[in-house]
């Protein structure tokens, strides 16, 4: 009659009866619980991080798209005053080099009124110079000297 597995169930209702005395399953039970609201709390923790960062995220988005239509905005006034500074430059430049070629202009005409006037006053020098040897040559004495001086005062005169 008490023979092992007799033994084997007695030491198990045994064993059983010392875990419900010592209350195993209500500590058994609590610790569940406790983890399993922990769990819950991580749980809710992570569903509101989700929250914040989706909110972060559509913030960053929002500030992107500005940020970028800002750039847009400042790329499209850069373009603009350099097309500015472009026109101004061309203009400027043009303007420079019309005064550039109304000098030179001036110059050449400067210089060709130069040299009509050296080349008339070359020219009745040499009149000059031919009427006094021609007049000294065919007039002599105090006559020829006097009609040699009125005839090149008449020269210069005319000539100039």
């Amino acid at each position: 009659m008490f023979e092992a597995p007799f033994w084997a169930l007695l030491a198990l209702i045994v064993f059983i009866g010392i875990v419900v005395y010592l209350k195993v399953p209500k500590s058994l039970a609590g610790t569940l619980d406790k983890r399993a609201d922990a769990i819950r709390a991580e749980l809710e923790s992570a569903r509101k991080l989700r929250v914040e960062a989706e909110a972060l995220l559509a913030e960053y988005q929002r500030k992107a798209r500005e940020a970028e239509a800002e750039a847009g905005k400042i790329v499209e006034t850069a373009k603009r005053e350099a097309d500015a500074l472009a026109l101004e430059a061309r203009t400027r430049l043009e303007e420079y080099v019309a005064g550039r070629t109304r000098l030179a202009e001036e110059k050449i005409a400067q210089a060709e009124t130069q040299a009509i006037q050296e080349v008339r006053s070359l020219s009745a020098d040499v009149a000059i110079s031919a009427a006094e040897r021609l007049l000294s040559a065919k007039v002599k004495g105090q006559a020829g000297e006097a009609l040699v001086a009125k005839s090149i005062s008449d020269v210069k005169t005319r000539l100039n």
